[in-house]
């Protein structure tokens, strides 16, 4: 069985993935758009701490992070262990004590439910202040054990390492579904024909344009993210947990003393990639509010990538009626790189005709 997969981030290489591992020949097609993303993007895989999700959304986050266990160890297999993958545990501090009283429950019970958040620990500001030393001396935390992040362009790369070793073929240019009648025949890809017995789209914000001329409306807009790159020099920060003050903005750390902060939450941005005053200036206020300590750290760069939302900030996760063959993979938003490999796992089941593992309805692609 043929598959095509359109948009090589991360949803899109983990459906196709996932396919080359249940034995589908699987192309995967990816213009690499400036903006995207994946590319912008630093993971963070703590659902246990979200607020405000709803039951819907809250079942893919965690999906996502119950998958990741599984989808490291694969790409171990396969010779890929440089994802910037590590389970370094999850900091809530908010500037509010009566905030982390409110969220303690609610995260206790969740992590109750899901052994891969391990143990949940109410931290003193200094207990806090040594797990991650440049925040902020009086805020008291809530410490999950199992929250986790990653690189996005770490990951990917290491995707398409793994599906080109067995075998899939990966290609650049411009697609365009190929539907003869009623039926979805495959893709062009810049006027070749690709015959496919099924297509998953999966291209981010730049999706609706492809559905377009089969007069289908895909209700994805896209939402600009600067994230500020930051390197505190001779400093290990390689385990610094994830650090959330429980607002809209956080920060996380990775090898070499790289902190990463975000992020801005730009609806009706379009597609315009720039970095603005603003978004600095925002970004670097809230990072620096709850960790004082970067002041002095080095300006790394900033990335600037495009969150493909949903009206209602669920994903968009389904087949297409009266055109068999075509599923639609989107809308994770500002959690994509935490949901995608659970939310890929259903795409590629889908692709290959299997009964998804759980009801799709709420993710209905085409609901308005």
């Amino acid at each position: 069985m043929r598959v095509v997969v359109i948009g090589g981030g991360i949803l899109g290489a983990c459906t196709a993935y996932h396919l080359m591992r249940a034995g589908a020949e699987v192309i995967l097609l990816d213009r690499a758009h400036e903006g995207r993303a994946t590319s912008a993007g630093a993971g963070i895989v703590s659902p246990w701490t979200t607020r405000y999700e709803g039951p819907a959304l809250y079942t893919m986050l965690l999906g996502g992070a119950e998958a990741y266990p599984a989808l490291v160890a694969a790409l171990a297999e396969d010779g890929e262990t440089d994802l910037g993958y590590r389970r370094v545990g999850t900091l809530c501090a908010p500037e509010d004590p009566a905030i982390l009283d409110d969220l303690e429950p609610m995260v206790r019970a969740r992590a109750a439910a899901s052994p891969a958040a391990g143990a949940v620990t109410r931290l003193t500001p200094a207990e806090a202040g040594a797990l991650f030393p440049a925040l902020a001396g009086d805020r008291a935390a809530l410490h999950v054990e199992g929250g986790a992040r990653l690189d996005g362009r770490r990951l990917s790369a290491a995707l398409h390492r793994a599906i080109a070793r067995r075998g899939g073929t990966l290609k650049a240019g411009t697609a365009a579904l190929l539907v003869e009648g009623s039926r979805l025949r495959g893709v062009t890809l810049d006027g070749e024909r690709i015959e496919a017995n099924a297509v998953v789209l999966a291209a981010g914000a730049w999706a609706p344009a492809l559905l377009a001329p089969l007069g289908l409306r895909l209700a994805i807009a896209p939402q600009r993210g600067q994230i500020l790159h930051l390197r505190l020099d001779g400093q290990d920060t390689a385990a610094w947990p994830v650090l959330y003050p429980m607002t809209s903005h956080y920060l996380l750390t990775f090898e070499d003393g790289r902190v990463v902060v975000g992020a801005t939450r730009e609806t009706g941005s379009g597609f315009d990639y720039r970095v603005t005053a603003g978004g600095l200036r925002e970004v670097l206020e809230a990072g620096l509010a709850i960790a004082p300590g970067l002041a002095a750290a080095t300006h790394v760069e900033t990335r600037v990538g495009f969150r493909p939302m949903s009206p209602d900030g669920r994903p968009l996760l389904g087949t297409v009626p009266g055109l068999a063959g075509l599923v639609i993979a989107n809308g994770l938003g500002p959690s994509g790189l935490t949901i995608s490999p659970f939310a890929g796992r259903i795409a590629a089941a889908l692709a290959l005709g299997e009964t998804p593992e759980l009801d799709l309805a709420p993710y209905d692609p085409l609901r308005g």
